[in-house]
């Protein structure tokens, strides 16, 4: 179910239910955000009702019947895993964004990489590791000649996520990552420029220029820090690069998109 957008062509006030925050590692970061867009929305056109996922619960489901539509703005399980599509699903309460099925596969990093490949999109090579089984480095396919990245099977924020330089870095990027998830993802490690896109069902989303995301020499890689610590990161828009990459970037987001069955629209980075 999502946001239907001619109803917002009614003239009475709606009453939008704002979710925010939640219990994921990533609460912090959806507790910013939730007071960021509660600020941006205009009071004099919308009801807000807040909930916190973590407490607020039973108060959404009493007050479903007088809600209009919902803005999803929680980061991590239990608010991007399709779980909280769900139950708005059940109540008949609209959302923006994409569905249960997207949400989930999308939020599932082993289940995105299979549909991609799938569907023909070019990524990196992967194997995938879980806790109390042990892996033998040797066996992997290209070996360290290119450096891995060790990442929780199920999140974001960059949160878990260890570049891993050789062997010897391996147990402590998965103890990293297993404090997060039981399973992890490693992949190789791909050094490049990192151009976030965003797709839309809709035409003029998808004339969109790229952007360019170039975090500050002090950070690894694009982590935690440099997405949400003021003056880290730069964002360039739109990105300076040439045509070819300009075209491809948008055509593999909306191959994406696709592929992991969203809805409405998406982002990535």
């Amino acid at each position: 179910m999502f946001i239907d957008v001619a109803r917002a062509k009614l003239t009475k006030k709606l009453t939008i239910a704002l979710l925010f925050g939640g219990i994921s590692s990533e609460r912090e970061v959806s507790l910013n955000s939730g007071r960021q867009v509660y600020e941006a929305l205009d009071k004099d056109k919308y009801d807000i009702l807040r909930y916190d996922p973590k407490t607020d619960l039973p108060r959404l489901v009493a007050d479903a019947a007088r809600i209009d539509a919902a803005l999803i703005i929680l980061h991590g399980a239990f608010g991007e895993d399709g779980t909280v599509q769900g139950l708005l699903d059940l109540l008949g309460i609209p959302y923006q964004g994409s569905g249960v099925l997207g949400s989930a596969v999308a939020m599932n990093k082993l289940a995105a990489k299979r549909l991609y490949q799938q569907a023909g999109l070019p990524i990196p090579d992967f194997i995938v590791a879980r806790r109390g089984r042990r892996l033998t480095p040797g066996r992997w396919r290209g070996g360290w000649g290119c450096r891995w990245s060790s990442s929780r099977w199920v999140g974001g924020s960059s949160v878990g996520i260890t570049i891993v330089r050789n062997p010897q870095e391996l147990d402590l990027a998965l103890g990293a990552a297993y404090a997060h998830d039981a399973s992890v993802l490693i992949e190789a490690h791909i050094q490049g420029r990192r151009l976030p896109e965003a797709s839309s069902e809709t035409t003029s989303w998808r004339r969109c220029r790229s952007s360019k995301i170039i975090p500050d020499r002090s950070r690894p890689f694009f982590d935690y820090e440099a997405k949400y610590t003021d003056g880290v990161t730069q964002e360039i828009c739109p990105a300076r690069i040439d045509e070819r990459a300009d075209r491809q970037g948008p055509a593999a987001g909306d191959g994406g998109h696709r592929a992991l069955f969203c809805r409405g629209y998406s982002g990535r980075t």
